[in-house]
């Protein structure tokens, strides 16, 4: 029904009139075919009907509208017509934007003003935050007189600013009230039409005026007509809208501000719902009855969505509110946390300097909401944002419906992604997307728009006009009907363009200009068509859809054809879901496809692997003259995936050589180069061989048949197959010969005990006169398993009743094979667990899970049990032995052997001790290991002595078992740790380990938990350059790592520089004499191929050890300085800890020692614990050095050698006896400790910021989050410190600590300004964060660590983050707790004296320790046992509340637990398992 004449009855009739009235031209996008006499559209024709004037056309003429089609690039128009027209406009429904975004980011730099309306009865506003970062100042309004009253608001901003302006709304259904016209006079108060200058027919402004010109600085190019925009920031923008809202209200009567707060001033809980429910909402909570739980609830909305603004946003919270929680209408959110979500995360953090607390914040997803549920929405909205633990993301409301494809369907480009960007990025103007035509309502079917052959129809369609073009170009040269400077142009640009040559773009603008400027009428002509003058990229873009059947797909003709187009194929399955794609449409490899036809460029990238890669590709592709293929990797499982796991599916799918990254160019052979280049470090080495033969192109296929033909998707099926078999060839060929029955042993064996015990089984097997072999069970083909006559499997138990790695394929295959026969296999299974590693009833399903589900999952397929299942238990009294023992027995009665002799000359199991006696001082292999350029690892033997250079061989455990089922080996690299006595560090020093980062390692390095630098990610080859690299700088390894000293801490001291220097002194000292002598590091890293040591005696190289001897300690030695008050090295976790003892002038006077500290353990053996230092007494400066050599003899002579679990120091002087040591000590020491000076201690913590030592220099304590130094986009910490080194002058250096932070250390005050900015400017001077954040350390755990069980570096700050704003709300944010975490019980992050420590068991699974004491000196002791997360925060919370309302004055929180029985104190290390919690 039309509203009354003069009036206007929707929101879409009210913007249409405005956008008529202030423009030039307005393009009225339509979204079908057929025009439409609705929406915007109704009041533009009417308009034009009645011939209506506008307000800023130029005189003597009419404002025009334009209907434009949505497919058929109506933004895209809109910048043709800033050529012509000054103000243009745009009235779009929403669905036309995702198409548009290529051309909004340039629109955003004009006075353009677009009326987008959502007009749906349930919009989509992820179309809305989709451009929050392209320029717009984007307004929204809620009802028909706002949409008028905005609209008006958006011309006059465009105007006075020359920025574009978004308004956008949501359309209901049906007609609203009618309101009257926009009322001319109220807009004459707002607007000056008489004093609005436009630029002249010269395209020189005349004039001054309020608006445009003046307001956004605009010049303009007389020949080319664009427009020079002065940039305003996001505050000026802001600034301008207020004024503008500011001229509406005094027209109109109405306020409009940034931000609108509806409901209780007082209120507690508040919500900011950014979706067309919001009014809804407002209504209701105002409707709300005394009783109702949201009659207190406030809500916000938002009017100026961009520029975003902090300060408005905040100034209309009530202080009150302590919940604040964010609704966003988003149908498909693409990241974890919305974007809204996000933009009030912002505001609150930029807010942490005032005292007020920070509202929770719980993000919620809004879904279709009517009136009738509206209430019922709200209460579950209150009840979950009032709960102790709100869920996040919760959706409220019916969840929309969408298309969704078959499996197999044609898949349309996602234009929003990170590729599309980078496109756009790189080309501009040149971009042309071939096939953005995507939408079903263009009268044209989706699998025609979305397919390669549209694309390339387009490309063609273009490729004929412009052949069209240059024959009338060559005509007009040939009959000289131009001008002669027109016609020197266009020739000039025929051969360039013939040439394809790169100088055609400035020929171009040239001839643009020159044509406008010829008076000819061909040259009039000519310039119509001049877009085609423009270079251009052309893409076709496309998803993995189009891999599985190339010839349908069209991408065949696009390579066939030999045309200069590009072709961008986004691959989006992720690697680990790989195996469940369908067999029998197995994906076509496009890449290799391509590069068989030998005309095309192509080029493999990920941009979560390496964005300058994918850049260099997309520059080359762009370049090369033909056809040019690009496939990009972009998994995800779901539209929500979280860029954090699109970048671990990346990785694994890079590193394992699933995803390679390389280019291929067929052209540069032509020239002598290669065509191929890999840059990616891994690939499989068969792609490699074939990528290098024939042209460098063939399929596998052709090569090697026996893999298939179809490589990409299943090489590592094929491989590991191959591999199983030859395994099985090998196994027949060792049968052979052997009389007796066959016996197959199977093992799965994370630590060796498994794979030992199988392999002594066999050799028995072997005596007895059996055909014994043994292999792991990954290793076996599982469709040989049916043939076994004799089986056995023997499986240890890891994490949470896991198989271990090697026993993970084989249980996955026969736990789901529905066709595996075993009725003639007689088998028999033994398992290794602990049965008290699990102690909790519910968990101990887990206890030998393994062999329990093996033993009945061959019992179902059919088999025959040999011998009844056995599980062997850490726990009995002889181990494992105890089960074990009688179940060989039992076995070999079964197989009827038991009767023959089996008398057998059982190798010894190679120890350590073996191991380093046999090593030459610490040589072993190592040299040939470094050069068996086969494998990217070395042996285990050498592995255990590289640790005494200062190296541990590792392998990224993320991709682990990716890499093992594509058959590859795991991604070796080594560990490279620092010797730095006294933890000073130089800024030469500094600069060269940032250095060796970047260029032989990952690009980030470690501060570690004893004051040293660790490199992490070498790899073997690089390896010897990176240590003889850090000895350059002045540094080594030696003695970093290894059954030796270890490295030397010192107290970090910033407040005496005097003393400190003294300290670090002595620790070099002790460093230096404990150092071990053998030649071995320098002949292994130092000397290059013609240095070598000579040799005597044959090849024996001359070495000794005085201190150490050939075997060197048992385990390995710890020393650590302190200085009271403050114990920030741990000096009770050291096997010699080192007590400072100072006079009353702060001069030293000696050391009390500490002996018999350290942290390792093993999870449930008792026999093992952590434990705290001795004081053995005092002992004067000069007597320190030979003290601590004399109590490290007693160690190396008495220590155990036999149990490596049992050989630290800590277990010797239990054993031994205190005063029986001590004794032993003082002996060789030739005198007596002195009685213990006093000392006291008050924390082991850092303590952060600027600090003036006795000198006047100043030093500052930075925190660094578990000590690692990286660059990330929010905090390019790594490069910021590398600035801060090199300008670094006189003394001034780096100061590690044992908490992994780091000090600048004697800064000058007149060097303090310099580093001041330097912090400022790369973000390094917030130390905002929380006291338990602050306190907290993690060692490095996953993904390197060969030992962690758990997550931790990574996963603390995530653990702390669910902390800190509950113990804010308690008033506990500026109260230390010292919260510390561990991937194992190995303790390098010294758990065992922390107040709260975590302990990791299993993946997601940690110990719970309590009761440390805050100055280091009090282990903690088990609370709780195998709990997650939640289990965690349930446990601590409530311990927290209490420590905040009942502690006493300056009483810690490990203290407190104790004075109210929460955990009983741990007195010393022997009774570190005793009075443990019982499990509840």
């Amino acid at each position: 029904m039309a509203p009354p004449l003069g009036y206007v009855s929707t929101r879409e009739d009210a913007a249409a009139r405005l956008a008529y009235l202030f423009s030039d031209i307005v393009l009225s996008v339509q979204s079908s075919l057929q025009r439409e006499d609705t929406g915007f559209h109704a009041s533009l024709d009417r308009m034009v009907r009645t011939k209506q004037r506008g307000l800023v056309a130029r005189r003597g003429t009419l404002p025009s509208v334009r209907s434009v089609r949505y497919n058929a690039d109506p933004f895209g128009a809109a910048l043709d017509e800033l050529a012509t027209h000054t103000f243009v406009s745009v009235t779009a429904p929403s669905v036309s934007l995702p198409a548009a975004l290529p051309h909004l980011a340039k629109l955003a730099r004009f006075p353009v003003v677009v009326h987008l309306s959502m007009s749906r009865a349930f919009p989509d506003y992820s179309e809305i935050t989709a451009l929050r970062q392209l320029g717009f100042t984007m307004l929204q309004s809620f009802s028909i007189t706002e949409a008028q009253d905005i609209a008006l608001a958006a011309h006059i901003l465009a105007i006075r600013t020359g920025k574009a302006v978004l308004h956008f709304f949501h359309q209901p259904n049906g007609e609203e009230s009618p309101i009257p016209y926009e009322d001319m006079a109220s807009i004459d108060k707002v607007f000056d039409r008489n004093s609005l200058i436009r630029p002249d027919q010269s395209g020189n402004p005349v004039g001054g005026n309020i608006y445009w010109n003046d307001a956004a600085g605009v010049s303009f190019d007389a020949k080319s007509g664009e427009a020079e925009i002065a940039p305003l920031t996001a505050e000026d923008l802001i600034r301008e809208t207020e004024t503008v809202f500011e001229l509406v209200r005094s027209a109109t009567g109405r306020a409009y501000k940034a931000f609108d707060y509806h409901g209780a001033g007082n209120a507690d809980t508040a919500l900011l719902i950014f979706g067309s429910s919001a009014q809804s909402f407002i209504s209701t909570i105002a409707s709300a009855g005394w009783g109702d739980v949201y009659s207190k609830i406030g809500v916000v909305t938002v009017r100026v969505y961009r520029p975003w603004s902090a300060d408005r946003f905040l100034s209309v919270v009530p202080k009150s509110v302590k919940r604040l929680g964010v609704l966003e209408q988003l149908h498909r959110q693409t990241t974890k946390w919305g974007p809204v979500l996000l933009d009030v995360i912002s505001a609150l953090n930029a807010d942490l300097s005032k005292p007020s607390p920070i509202p929770v914040v719980v993000g919620y997803t809004l879904g279709f909401l009517d009136e009738k549920t509206i209430r019922q929405a709200l209460r579950g909205i209150i009840q979950n944002i009032q709960s102790e633990s709100p869920i996040q993301n919760l959706l409220v409301g019916g969840q929309p419906s969408h298309d969704v494809d078959s499996a197999y369907a044609l898949k349309l480009p996602e234009l929003e992604t990170a590729y599309s960007k980078m496109l756009y990025n790189v080309f501009g103007d040149k971009l042309s997307v071939l096939n953005a035509l995507e939408k079903e309502d263009t009268g044209i079917s989706k699998t025609i728009t979305g397919n390669p052959e549209y694309g390339f129809g387009a490309y063609l369609a273009r490729e004929e006009e412009l052949n069209s073009f240059i024959v009338k170009l060559q005509l007009a040269v040939k009959e000289g009907v131009l001008a002669p400077e027109t016609s020197e142009l266009v020739s000039r640009w025929l051969l360039l363009n013939s040439e394809n040559s790169p100088k055609i773009a400035d020929t171009t603008s040239k001839l643009i200009a020159q044509l406008e400027a010829d008076s000819s009428s061909v040259a009039a002509e000519l310039s119509k068509d001049k877009s085609l003058l423009e270079p251009c990229s052309s893409w076709i873009i496309g998803s993995d859809a189009w891999s599985y059947d190339l010839g349908a797909s069209g991408v065949h003709h696009v390579i066939a054809s030999g045309k200069n187009v590009n072709m961008l194929v986004i691959e989006s399955e992720p690697f680990t879901s790989r195996a469940a794609a369908d067999a029998s449409r197995r994906k076509k490899d496009i890449g290799l496809y391509a590069m068989n036809y030998g005309n095309s460029y192509v080029a493999s990238i990920a941009v979560y692997s390496s964005y300058s890669q994918a850049l260099q590709a997309f520059i080359e592709a762009d370049k090369f003259n033909g056809p040019s293929i690009v496939v990009a990797y972009l998994p995800y499982r779901e539209e929500t995936d979280s860029p954090l796991s699109v970048l671990q599916e990346t990785k694994k799918a890079v590193d394992t050589g699933y995803w390679p990254l390389y280019r291929w160019d067929p052209v540069t052979i032509e020239e002598g180069l290669p065509n191929f280049q890999l840059d990616s470090n891994a690939i499989k080495k068969e792609l490699k061989d074939f990528l290098t033969r024939e042209n460098h192109l063939s399929q596998v296929a052709r090569r090697a048949p026996i893999f298939g033909e179809s490589i990409a998707g299943s090489y590592g099926s094929e491989v590991r197959s191959q591999q199983q078999i030859k395994a099985k060839d090998a196994y027949t060929k060792l049968l052979e010969g052997l009389t007796g029955p066959p016996l197959t042993i199977l093992f799965a064996s994370d630590g060796g005990t498994a794979e030992n015990v199988a392999k002594r089984l066999a050799r028995r097997g072997k005596a007895r006169g059996l055909g014994a072999v043994a292999m792991a069970m990954d290793d076996f083909p599982i469709e040989d398993l049916g043939a076994e006559e004799n089986l056995v499997i023997i499986t240890s138990t890891a994490g949470q009743g896991e198989f271990p790695q090697n026993g993970r394929n084989f249980w996955e295959a026969i736990k789901t094979s529905t066709d595996l026969d075993l009725a003639s296999v007689k088998y028999a299974v033994f398992g290794l667990g602990d049965s008290h590693y699990w102690p909790r009833k519910q968990d101990k399903i887990y206890y030998n899970k393994p062999s329990k589900d093996l033993a009945h999952r061959f019992e179902i397929l059919g088999g025959k049990e040999l011998v009844a299942l056995a599980l062997g238990d850490d726990q009995d009294p002889d181990g494992y032995s105890t089960a074990y023992n009688p179940w060989e027995v039992s076995l070999w009665t079964a197989l009827g052997v038991d009767g023959v002799g089996a008398n057998v000359d059982e190798p010894p199991p190679i120890t350590n001790e073996d191991i380093k006696i046999n090593s030459n001082y610490l040589r072993g292999t190592i040299v040939e290991g470094l050069n068996d350029e086969s494998t990217g690892a070395i042996t285990a033997e050498d592995a255990q002595l590289t640790k005494f250079h200062g190296t541990y061989m590792q392998d990224d455990r993320d991709i682990r078992e990716t890499r093992k089922a594509a058959g590859q080996e795991p991604a070796y690299s080594f560990m490279i740790r620092v010797r730095l006595p006294g933890s000073v560090s130089t800024p030469a020093q500094w600069l060269a380990i940032d250095e060796l980062a970047d260029t032989n390692g990952n690009h980030t390095f470690k501060l570690t938990t004893r004051g040293t630098y660790q490199l992490h990610g070498v790899i073997k080859k690089k390896l010897k350059a990176t240590i003889k690299g850090i000895n350059v700088a002045l540094m080594d390894t030696i003695a970093a790592c290894g059954d030796v000293n270890r490295n030397v801490m010192c107290a970090a001291l910033p407040y005496n520089n005097a003393l400190h220097k003294e300290l670090s002194n002595w620790a070099a000292k002790i460093s230096n004499h404990l150092l071990p002598k053998t030649t071995a590091y320098h002949e292994i890293w130092l000397t290059d191929d013609n240095d070598k040591k000579s040799l005597v005696a044959g090849d024996a190289i001359v070495d000794f050890e005085p201190l150490y001897g050939p075997t060197y300690l048992p385990r390995k030695f710890k020393v650590a300085i302190a200085c009271p008050p403050y114990n920030d090295v741990d000096v009770f976790a050291n096997d010699v800890g080192l007590i400072a003892i100072t006079n009353a002038e702060g001069k030293l006077e000696g050391f009390n020692v500490l002996a018999g500290g350290g942290m390792g353990t093993t999870h449930n053996n008792k026999k093992t614990y952590p434990r705290t230092g001795t004081n053995f007494g005092f002992v004067k400066p000069e007597d320190v050095v030979l003290a601590c050599e004399k109590i490290m003899l007693v160690q190396r002579d008495f220590g155990d050698r036999k149990d490596r679990k049992h050989a630290r120091l800590k277990y010797t002087i239990d054993t031994l006896g205190i005063d029986v040591y001590k004794g032993k000590v003082e002996e060789l020491l030739g005198f007596k400790f002195e009685a213990p000076r006093e000392f006291f201690f008050e924390s082991n913590i850092d303590h952060f910021g600027w600090i003036k030592d006795e000198r006047g220099l100043n030093h500052y304590t930075m925190f660094i989050e578990n000590g690692r130094i990286e660059n990330t986009a929010e905090h390019p910490m790594k490069e910021g410190l590398k600035e801060i080194a090199k300008a670094m002058t006189g003394e001034a250096g780096f100061r590690l600590t044992g908490n992994q932070h780091v000090i600048l250390s004697s800064i000058t005050d007149e060097l303090k300004p310099t580093i001041e900015k330097l912090m400022a400017d790369y973000k390094l001077d917030n130390l905002q964060h929380s006291a338990l954040r602050l306190s907290s350390s993690a060692c490095v755990a996953f993904p390197t660590c060969g030992l962690a069980m758990a997550e931790s570096e990574r996963y603390l700050p995530i653990f702390v983050s669910k902390l800190e704003a509950y113990l804010e709300g308690l008033g506990l944010r500026h109260d230390s707790v010292v919260l510390r975490m561990t991937g194992c019980p190995n303790g390098c992050a010294r758990p065992w004296l922390a107040e709260v420590a975590l302990v990791g068991k299993a993946y997601g699974v940690y110990n719970l320790m309590l009761g440390g004491g805050y100055m280091g000196q009090r282990l903690n002791k088990l609370y709780r046992s195998s709990i997650d997360e939640t289990q965690a925060l349930e446990i601590l919370k409530p311990m927290f509340k209490r420590w905040a309302e009942e502690r006493e004055e300056g009483e810690h929180f490990g203290d407190f637990i104790i004075r109210i029985g929460i955990i009983k104190p741990t007195l010393s290390g022997m009774t570190f398992h005793d009075d443990v919690p019982e499990e509840e």
